[in-house]
């Protein structure tokens, strides 16, 4: 199939090089030059616009930071729609609020293109092994149509219903996530200050109830000093906003997201914006003057 992909990032990148591989057709735009460049070398087709990889591709795919970004390449000047031919199918797999997916999807319907919300999760590593879980909001009928094409980039895909569903669903998993690695750090520095290797309490927990795919993931880079990211705090951040928005928008509580949300700007603030959002460590470490990171 021709794909037009947009958005080259730290997750576009190895999502669209997994399509590339898997045989598909690809034709790439991105505002920076240097992820086109890479992927034309490996086959890719660079083009000039969000226009021209809809003039391009059978099938579009958006992955870019947020909603201003996802309505500029698909609504903007030289966007998705100027080039989009009817019945033609547009997935964002953007992280953006609900509220923007169904601005943008309503938009789509009135030029006769059809437009779905598929937000992913499993951050960096997730995107290079294509084992994403991809969360999808729109018309049944369009996600059964791309169920396949999503199954080269994740290892689910699931429908969650009409537009703006995959962002909820989105914003959900972000609050989960965000509230996991802080009890994480919060529990390692308990451990920490009064004196037991956090190495020995990770090992020691986590085939139990405490468990999960978010500490086995973030704990031991907490105990390596490593925040490299795989998924950025600044990003965190701008996932968190949407729900806090969103939440007020429709009435739901989010004390704890609030909280942990002011962590995050906190961080940003101390210059770590751009670390991975197991850094939440950092602000632990301030606070109790000792450091998880344990040979």
């Amino acid at each position: 199939m021709k794909i037009g992909f947009i958005g080259l990032g730290i997750m576009g990148k190895p999502m669209a090089r997994n399509l590339m591989k898997a045989g598909h057709e690809l034709y790439v735009y991105d505002i920076i030059a240097a992820p086109v460049e890479e992927l034309a070398k490996e086959g890719a087709t660079a083009v000039a616009s969000p226009k021209e990889a809809a003039e391009k591709g059978d099938l579009v795919i958006t992955m870019v930071p947020n909603g201003p970004q996802v309505k500029e390449a698909v609504l903007g000047a030289n966007g998705v729609l100027e080039g989009a031919k009817k019945g033609q199918l547009v997935v964002d797999m953007s992280s953006i609020a609900p509220t923007a997916s169904q601005e943008v999807y309503k938009a789509c319907k009135a030029q006769g293109v059809r437009f779905l919300d598929a937000p992913v999760s499993g951050g960096e590593p997730g995107a290079i092994n294509g084992t994403l879980s991809i969360m999808c909001g729109g018309d049944k009928a369009d996600f059964d149509e791309v169920y396949d094409i999503l199954m080269i980039m994740g290892g689910s895909a699931v429908y969650c219903g009409e537009s703006g569903a995959g962002n909820t669903t989105k914003l959900a998993n972000q609050i989960i996530v965000a509230l996991n690695i802080a009890a994480v750090s919060e529990a390692f520095t308990l451990a920490v200050k009064a004196g037991v290797n956090p190495r020995t309490v990770f090992d020691a927990i986590k085939g139990g109830l405490a468990g999960s795919n978010v500490m086995n993931a973030k704990a031991p880079m907490m105990m390596d000093g490593n925040f490299k990211p795989g998924f950025k705090i600044d990003l965190h951040i701008k996932d968190l906003n949407n729900a806090i928005e969103t939440g007020h928008a429709v009435g739901a509580p989010l004390p704890l997201t609030v909280q942990a949300q002011e962590i995050l700007e906190r961080l940003h603030f101390d210059g770590h914006g751009q670390c991975d959002h197991s850094a939440i460590a950092l602000y632990y470490e301030k606070l109790a003057g000792d450091t998880i990171k344990h040979d």
